[in-house]
């Protein structure tokens, strides 16, 4: 079985791009993750993601926005000046939000998330209705 679940930071704006003949969409990000024993290391992992869930990540996510998600492990082999390089990433599936909703400074980011329009603010400094 090949899953992985990473919780982290992204450290710059996603990338997205639309490719191919149908102009499928693909997101590049990097996630800055904590080491589970060794809190004062940082991994940094590629990621990409495809389709609807590589447009949910680039409309929603930003740099520094914290992210939770699940995927596979890919390494892709390749030759380059006739050494074997390897390129190692994880294919997003599925993301989540994760932190706070002011987690970000990103205000375009945070304007997708603005409360409805019926919404009604509770002034705090009433007494409320119940107990």
């Amino acid at each position: 079985m090949n899953l992985i679940v990473l919780k982290g930071r992204l450290i710059a704006d996603p990338e997205v791009k639309k490719v191919g003949a149908n102009q499928t969409t693909v997101c590049e990000f990097c996630v800055a993750t904590d080491r589970r024993f060794e809190k004062d290391k940082t991994d940094f992992i590629n990621c990409q993601a495809w389709g609807n869930t590589g447009e949910f990540i680039g409309k929603y996510f930003g740099k520094g926005k914290e992210i939770a998600l699940v995927g596979e492990l890919h390494i892709d082999k390749y030759e380059k000046d006739g050494e074997n390089r390897y390129l190692t990433r994880i294919k997003v599936d599925n993301v989540e939000f994760c932190g706070s909703k002011n987690d970000s400074s990103n205000s375009d980011k945070e304007e997708a998330k603005a409360a409805p329009a019926d919404f009604e603010e509770i002034d705090d400094d009433e007494d409320l209705p119940f107990a």
